[in-house]
């Protein structure tokens, strides 16, 4: 094969490359705009494992928080979904400073505060009711407004007790709902991936 052909072969290659990956970054824009998909994420990189004894929703300074890399991993974040043109999104977060944090740190929207998306790692037996209150709560918010992008931010107990699966500090899951707030099915965008990306 002659190098011209081979330069025009791999020109085809790299065009080709390019239109499927706008083509997907468009559908995750497209899918959170259809009145059935929802964006769970959990929140960015925080050290540690649990929260100190004795902490106090409300005063960060007693809870374990981000870190320096959970900071500029949830920065990248933002930027990279705005790339894929989600620009401005309703934006809910538990109460924990480390969601809270990350949430706004997104940089694509105001964040209020959803007490369905509260940790229930400090008592198991609630799996079952935060569950349902965030299918509920996701329901409520769809139905209000499903053309608007809903990012929600979280941890991983209640994202695994929504989907079924472990997700790692600062990924995050686009779920398929069914019309009660059910989930139905999951596309994992991991955390790692998107901060290259943005690099």
């Amino acid at each position: 094969m002659s190098r011209f052909n081979q330069k025009i072969l791999t020109l085809i290659f790299v065009f080709s490359t390019l239109l499927f990956a706008s083509q997907v970054n468009a559908g995750l824009a497209d899918d959170l705009k259809d009145g059935q998909h929802v964006l769970l994420m959990r929140h960015a990189d925080a050290p540690g494992y649990g929260d100190p004894a004795g902490y106090v929703i409300g005063q960060c300074s007693t809870q374990r928080n981000l870190g320096d890399y959970g900071k500029k991993q949830a920065k990248a974040i933002g930027d990279w979904l705005s790339r894929q043109g989600i620009e401005n999104a309703r934006i809910f977060s538990s109460p924990w400073c480390r969601c809270s944090d990350t949430a706004r740190l997104l940089n694509l929207g105001p964040v209020k505060t959803e007490l369905s998306l509260s940790s229930f790692f400090d008592d198991m037996s609630l799996e079952q009711k935060k569950t349902k209150e965030l299918t509920q709560f996701i329901k409520g918010t769809l139905d209000k407004q499903a053309n608007a992008p809903i990012i929600l931010v979280t941890h991983h107990v209640n994202i695994r007790a929504f989907m079924g699966k472990n997700i790692s500090q600062g990924d995050m899951v686009l779920v398929r709902v069914n019309k009660d707030g059910g989930y139905l099915s999951h596309t994992i965008y991991p955390s790692r991936e998107l901060a290259d990306a943005s690099k």
